[in-house]
């Protein structure tokens, strides 16, 4: 079975740096894992990724050291099941608010007779049927990860942190920017101390903390906090960034 090294870092509190990728182009995928980073997460949330492009993803990334995630379109145990049947070992599930949805995430990604995983014998993950012991030992070596992002999911965060199965928690800063009231300012100072607070919070509950961030400044303050898993950019945003000032720089030509 393949051994989730992800996890296991994390769980040791050893920094994992990521990159987060929106962009379907499975040539950016394989680009993007030979880049050096610990891992790299596939979005189905906010982008047309579907099962199918997500299996195309975790084939271009076979061979590479980046360990990749995915994040599915919302807390849905029959796409989590085929999700985790293409193989994906580590899944971050947005949007989680209460005990209840961490109870019902951690279900999603566990066999009976302690979930309500499906059984399909032989399905990529196992190789195929090829991996002696997979529904014994496949929880494991999945790296179950939810979500904290809105202010009724701060209120509940210790509990939600101690439900079985849950294996790290991620602060999602633009929709608790939202939530508390600053609608695409994640910088704004109150929602700055309460994603730091945040990370402390995780921490002292004995669970990895996990962020995704373009700004440096911020970036550093949640590391200085205990972040243990952070991803410092998006693929397309990068592209965008780096197109317009490759632009701005050569508009001089034009005067």
């Amino acid at each position: 079975m393949r051994k989730n090294t992800f996890k296991q870092a994390i769980t040791e509190g050893r920094q994992q740096i990521g990159i987060w990728h929106m962009t379907r182009d499975t040539q950016i995928t394989e680009m993007l894992g030979c880049c050096g980073f610990d891992w790299l997460l596939i979005d189905c949330e906010h982008t047309p990724n579907s099962e199918a492009d997500v299996l195309a993803k975790l084939q271009a990334l076979n061979g590479s050291e980046t360990v990749p995630a995915v994040r599915p379109t919302h807390l849905n145990v029959a796409e989590i099941k085929r999700l985790l049947d293409i193989g994906a070992q580590t899944l971050i599930v947005p949007y989680v608010q209460s005990v209840e949805e961490a109870e019902l995430a951690a279900a999603a990604v566990t066999y009976p007779p302690h979930g309500i995983r499906g059984v399909a014998g032989g399905s990529r993950a196992s190789r195929y049927g090829n991996v002696p012991g997979y529904f014994e030992n496949a929880r494991d070596e999945i790296c179950l990860i939810v979500q904290i992002e809105t202010v009724a999911a701060l209120k509940t965060l210790e509990e939600i942190a101690a439900v079985p199965g849950i294996d790290g928690l991620f602060i999602g800063p633009a929709d608790l920017a939202a939530s508390m009231g600053h609608p695409g300012n994640p910088s704004h100072p109150d929602v700055v101390e309460a994603i730091i607070t945040a990370m402390r919070r995780i921490r002292a509950a004995g669970k990895p903390a996990g962020f995704l961030s373009a700004d440096q400044k911020l970036l550093d303050l949640v590391v200085e906090a205990g972040c243990v898993f952070t991803a410092i950019d998006i693929d397309a945003g990068l592209l965008q960034r780096s197109a317009k000032l490759r632009l701005e720089a050569c508009k001089g030509w034009k005067d």
